[in-house]
């Protein structure tokens, strides 16, 4: 976000984790975003939550980060399971139902060299997948504990 003085015109900065800014000669201001949010009733994250319950994940919450400045996404999804065995085939589960339902592929994949704790990210979701003593031991839930939580049961 720069003001271009020579030219007198304004110039434009998104960063897909940010709200666009619009730059004047003295303060820098929010744009009006034009960014739709996501909602627990999304294809994308139905999407999810069915992967994970088809190879039983346990635990499942769901963590609405909307609110949250800080947030890099509009939610992180949650969830554990027994083995490496099971954390890998749950993250290989949601790539493909995703891919089926919606036409999406993640933007980043994390964490299937060790298989304890592997990150799903679709920019707006992202999916934690913790072996079970991963996830007490990193508590993301109370890390995050000012957004509003939902847990999922098996559908």
């Amino acid at each position: 976000m720069f003001f271009d003085v020579q030219k007198n015109s304004f110039l434009y900065f998104k960063n897909k984790l940010k709200p666009t800014y619009l730059a004047t000669a003295t303060k820098v201001v929010p744009a009006k975003s034009t960014v739709t949010r996501l909602t627990r009733n999304s294809k994308l994250f139905k999407a999810i939550i069915t992967a994970i319950h088809n190879k039983k994940g346990e635990n499942i919450v769901s963590l609405d980060l909307k609110k949250i400045p800080e947030a890099v996404a509009d939610f992180f999804i949650i969830c554990e399971a027994n083995n490496s065995t099971q954390v890998k085939a749950i993250a290989d589960n949601i790539a493909h139902e995703v891919k089926d339902v919606i036409g999406e592929i993640p933007y980043k994949q994390e964490g299937h060299q060790a298989l304890q704790w592997i990150i799903v990210d679709y920019i707006t979701i992202v999916v934690h997948i913790f072996l079970s003593d991963n996830r007490k031991h990193y508590r993301l839930e109370e890390m995050w504990s000012d957004a509003p939580s939902l847990t999922h049961e098996d559908a």
